[in-house]
C-alpha cells in the first residue's frame, strides 16, 4: 500500500523513493509552528456538527460505510488500487459530494497538483460522485483579537491563486487538466528497486528549495571536492560539463560558459590569487559610513501558522531572543542578551531600544532579509514604539553584503557565504563547541520550554540558547575585524 507522499517522492526521483522505503524515519520538526488541530478549527468555519472523523489505521471500508450514515466526513481514509488517501472534508449534497481541500497557507497555487489530482483519482475510481471543489485556507487579512475567530481565520475559495495572489484557475479545472491514470505508476512503484531506478542523474530537483537528504549517497564524490573546485562556482549552469572536460578548478572556468556575475569573477580571481580575492576599493566604500559604536545584532524567532496572540496574523513571527555585541572605538566590546518565552513582544522591543546605543551603526548578517523585517513587524504591532524602532533600521548595515556581492571571496568558503562558513575560516573555535549550532535547532529547543515540555531541561536549554545567539553576534565582531584587516593590507 502506498500513500500520496510516496507518489510524490517517486515522481520527483525513483531513487529517493526507494531509499525512503528502508531509511530510518526522521522525527518531523516543522519550520512553522502549528499547535492547534487545524481541521478542528476549519470544521468550526464550515459549521460542522454531526460528522464522521477518520483516524490513522482505519480500514478503507469504514469511510465508505460512513458515507451512508453521515453528511460530513473529516479525515476519511479511502483506498483504491493500493493507493491510500486521507480526504480533509467531504460534504453530501443533492448533486453529489462537495470536497474541501485544507491548505495550511495563505494563497494556494496550482503548482503542486499531485495531492489534489491523486485524491480525486481514488475517489472517482471508487464511484464517488464529486460535485463542487473547494479550498479552505488561511485568511491573509485576519488579525487576531483577544480570542481566535475561526470564522474570520479561514477563507473558502473555489479557485487557486497566481503569483500575484489573484484568483486564477478553478480547483476543478486545474485538477481536470493535470489528472493522470495512476495505475501504471503504481505498478512501477511496486517493482522499483535501487537497480531498476537507474544510475543517479543530477537535476535541479536534487538541490532545489531543500537539498535531498540522499544527495551524498548518490554523489559521494562531491563530499571531498577541494575548496577551489569548479563545482563550487556559484550559479554556474555548466560547471559539471566543465568538470567532465577536465576543467577541475575555478581558475580553469571557460569564459564562454559562465554567467559573468561579480561573485563568479571573485571566485575565479580568488583561485588565481592564491585563495583570496578582495575588491579593497569597493570594500572601503562599503565601510566608509560605518560609525562607532558598532552594535552587532541578531534575532531568533518563531513563526506561527495560526496566530497565538492578539494583534498577530497567520504566519506572523514572534521574536523571542536577541544578542547584542557592541564594539567601541577603543577596542572594548560589551555583550547583552534577551531571551523570553510566550508573548513578550513589548518587553523584547523596549529592552532592545534601551540597550542599543543611541548613535553609531547597527550591524546584522542578512539584515535585509531578517532583522530589518522583524523590526518593521514589531513597529506595526507596537505603534507607540514605531518611530524609535524604525529609526534603528535607518542605522542598519548588512554584514553579508561584502560576501554576497563578491567584494570579498576566500576559496575556503566553498561557494557559500553564511556567517558560520565565514567564521569557520577564522582562527577561532566559533560554533564548534556549541550544543546548538543551527537557527532552526534553536527554535526547536525553544519550543520545548515554551510548551512546558516535562522532558525538557529548561535551565540547560536557556543557557544553550544564549550561547548560540551570542555566538552569532560575536562572530560578526570577528568577521568585521577581518574585513578591516583586509582593507588595511597594501598590494
Amino acid at each position: 500500500m502506498f500513500h500520496i507522499s510516496d507518489c510524490k517522492k517517486y515522481t520527483r526521483c525513483p531513487r529517493m523513493f526507494v531509499f525512503d522505503q528502508t531509511a530510518e524515519k526522521q522525527p518531523f520538526q516543522s519550520f512553522v509552528r502549528l499547535d492547534e488541530t487545524v481541521s478542528d478549527l476549519a470544521a468550526l468555519k464550515l459549521g460542522i456538527k454531526e460528522r464522521f472523523l477518520g483516524e490513522r489505521g482505519d480500514a478503507p471500508e469504514k469511510a465508505l460505510q460512513a458515507m451512508e450514515e453521515y453528511d460530513w466526513l473529516i479525515k476519511a481514509r479511502f483506498e483504491y488500487d493500493g493507493l491510500r488517501i486521507k480526504v480533509p472534508f467531504l460534504h453530501r449534497t443533492d448533486e453529489g459530494w462537495d470536497i474541501y481541500f485544507l491548505f495550511i497557507g495563505l494563497y494556494p497555487q496550482a503548482n503542486d497538483m499531485q495531492f489534489y489530482c491523486d485524491t480525486v483519482w481514488v475517489l472517482e475510481n471508487l464511484g464517488i460522485q464529486l460535485h463542487e471543489y473547494y479550498l479552505i485556507h488561511l485568511n491573509a487579512e485576519y488579525v487576531r483579537g483577544k480570542y481566535l475567530d475561526p470564522a474570520q481565520l479561514f477563507c473558502i475559495s473555489d479557485h487557486f491563486f497566481n503569483d500575484r495572489n489573484h484568483p486564477s484557475l478553478t480547483v476543478e479545472t486545474a485538477i481536470r487538466r493535470s489528472r493522470k491514470d495512476l495505475s501504471g505508476m503504481l505498478r512501477e512503484m511496486e517493482n522499483c528497486t535501487e537497480e531498476t531506478a537507474g544510475a543517479p542523474v543530477r537535476t535541479s530537483k536534487c538541490t532545489g528549495r531543500q537539498k535531498c537528504r540522499y544527495y551524498e549517497r548518490c554523489f559521494p564524490e562531491e563530499e571531498a571536492v577541494p575548496y577551489n573546485s569548479i563545482l563550487t562556482l556559484s550559479a554556474a549552469q555548466y560547471r559539471y560539463d566543465m568538470q567532465k572536460e577536465g576543467r577541475l578548478y575555478l581558475r580553469d572556468a571557460d569564459p564562454e560558459r559562465i554567467e559573468g556575475s561579480r561573485m563568479q569573477y571573485a571566485q575565479i580571481m580568488a583561485d588565481r590569487n592564491g585563495g583570496l580575492f578582495a575588491d579593497r576599493t569597493g570594500l572601503r566604500q562599503w565601510m566608509a559610513d560605518i560609525q562607532y559604536p558598532i552594535s552587532c545584532l541578531d534575532f531568533e524567532w518563531e513563526r506561527y501558522a495560526i496566530p497565538p496572540y492578539e494583534g498577530m496574523r497567520p504566519f506572523d513571527v514572534l521574536p523571542f531572543e536577541y544578542s547584542l555585541h557592541v564594539m567601541h572605538e577603543n577596542g572594548e566590546v560589551d555583550h547583552r542578551v534577551f531571551l523570553s518565552f510566550h508573548d513578550d513582544r513589548r518587553a523584547f522591543a523596549e529592552r532592545l531600544l534601551a540597550e542599543l546605543p543611541e548613535t553609531g551603526t547597527v550591524m546584522a548578517y542578512n539584515a535585509n532579509g531578517a532583522e530589518m523585517i522583524r523590526i518593521r513587524e514589531l513597529a506595526e504591532q507596537l505603534p507607540d514604539l514605531a518611530d524609535r524602532l524604525l529609526a534603528v533600521n535607518e542605522r542598519m548595515k548588512d554584514l553579508q553584503t561584502p560576501f554576497e556581492s563578491g567584494l570579498v571571496y576566500d576559496t575556503r568558503m566553498h561557494g557559500l557565504w553564511s556567517l558560520k562558513v565565514i567564521m569557520s575560516m577564522m582562527d577561532d573555535p566559533g560554533y564548534n563547541d556549541l550544543a546548538i549550532r543551527q537557527g532552526m535547532d534553536a527554535v526547536f529547543q525553544w519550543r520545548q520550554v515554551d510548551r512546558s515540555d516535562p522532558d525538557a531541561d529548561a535551565e540547560e536549554i536557556i543557557e544553550e540558547l544564549k550561547e548560540y545567539c551570542g555566538m552569532d553576534t560575536y562572530a560578526m565582531t570577528v568577521v568585521y575585524k577581518w574585513l578591516q584587516e583586509i582593507t588595511e593590507e597594501v598590494h
